[in-house]
């Protein structure tokens, strides 16, 4: 087993990292009050970041899982409200689009997703329900040629950018899991209306979306049959690309409390030259180091999807533990950490959201549970749950 990167990961990490810390880095405040980063989004699109979950025969370059999480990870030290436009175009909606959608619509959308000119909206948690998908309202209808979307969605995120829309949807009212598939809705739409608006201690603004009876034609219905397991199958990329975003926010708020105890003195010496500062220090590298072999070794499992299993521990880990380290990392910095001229208290913020989008940790939490009670084996032990 070969746990290095390659030259290539390297290659690609490094760029990354010397536009976000030589650009977005400085920036990143400005973006605090909900406005989108357009400028640090044109500047990816220059370099093929956007086009990473799209096909090569649309413009993009088809990387793994495990690459675009490694670039995601890489921009959210930098800046988190980037990062999570940045997975609006790599994430699930643009690979459910790249994997279902009819191709007419595939060969409009996907080339402008590449360039940032079509951003994407995901649109799951209703007013009622989040995590528990089997319970949407929102319902599409089939008449002849043409479908009818009616419902509400809530807390979505780049609602005025978005060119189009990815609808978790109940089909002809078929109750329960098995009636969930998905649609697409372009922007302009008669009966897509914009109703609440939210703006999140994150720095991003969300918002409630009604789609008042919405037509669409039938091609835009893009799963009907099995939507549930489909859908979930795609979501497992979510449930590793949310925690690169967790994992980026940790290192970052890692790397600024480094800085600072070389820099900073107390008592006549350096404050990192005391030993519990140190031990911090360890504390917070020990568990980010966890992290990282936990999710890269979910990432790694993806054909084209994540294993749900590893990717499940995965987010519930690294979603934690950036909580966890972004809070010590304003300890490190005392007072100054709580103020918006240090950039740990804006990773802080952001490593907030990780444990609740994409899955909650209490429902994560239960899901692995489940499979512990059904699959360890008290003969084969941890080998036969098949993570080696």
């Amino acid at each position: 087993m070969n746990f290095e990167l390659t030259a290539e990961q390297r290659s690609i990490v490094g760029t990354i990292r010397e536009v976000t810390q030589g650009e977005f880095k400085g920036r990143a405040q400005r973006y605090m009050d909900g406005s989108f980063p357009w400028e640090n989004i044109r500047r990816l699109a220059e370099i093929g970041v956007l086009g990473m979950a799209v096909p090569e025969e649309y413009g993009g370059s088809g990387m793994n899982v495990f690459d675009t999480a490694l670039v995601l990870e890489e921009i959210a030290k930098g800046c988190y409200v980037t990062a999570m436009a940045v997975l609006g175009e790599v994430g699930s909606q643009t690979r459910i689009i790249a994997t279902y959608a009819p191709e007419a619509f595939k060969r409009r959308i996907l080339p402008a997703v590449c360039s940032g000119d079509a951003i994407l909206a995901i649109c799951m948690t209703e007013p009622h329900a989040g995590t528990d998908v089997a319970n949407y309202r929102t319902n599409t209808t089939i008449k002849g040629d043409k479908a009818i979307v009616k419902g509400v969605k809530t807390l979505i995120s780049r609602v005025d950018e978005a060119a189009a829309f990815v609808i978790f949807s109940r089909i002809d009212n078929q109750p329960g899991r098995e009636g969930i598939g998905c649609v697409l809705i372009e922007k302009g739409t008669p009966g897509l209306e914009i109703t609440a608006r939210y703006h999140t201690m994150g720095g991003e603004n969300l918002a409630e979306v009604q789609f008042n009876d919405c037509e669409i034609p039938l091609e835009n219905v893009v799963i009907r049959e099995d939507g549930f397991r489909k859908l979930l199958s795609a979501f497992n990329t979510q449930r590793c690309l949310n925690p690169s975003i967790s994992l980026g926010l940790a290192e970052g708020a890692f790397e600024e409390s480094v800085r600072y105890v070389r820099e900073r003195t107390a008592f006549g010496r350096r404050i990192g030259d005391f030993q519990g500062m140190r031990w911090k220090l360890a504390e917070m590298y020990r568990d980010i180091e966890v992290g990282r072999s936990v999710l890269y070794r979910a990432c790694a499992s993806a054909n084209p999807f994540p294993d749900p299993h590893q990717a499940a521990l995965a987010k519930m880990y690294c979603n934690e533990m950036s909580i966890r380290v972004t809070s010590e990392a304003i300890q490190v910095h005392g007072g100054y950490g709580f103020t918006d001229e240090y950039a740990v208290s804006r990773l802080y913020r952001g490593a907030r959201y990780g444990t609740l989008g994409g899955g909650t940790t209490e429902t994560l939490k239960d899901l692995v549970g489940k499979r512990i009670m059904a699959d360890f084996d008290e003969v084969d032990g941890f080998l036969g749950m098949g993570t080696f």
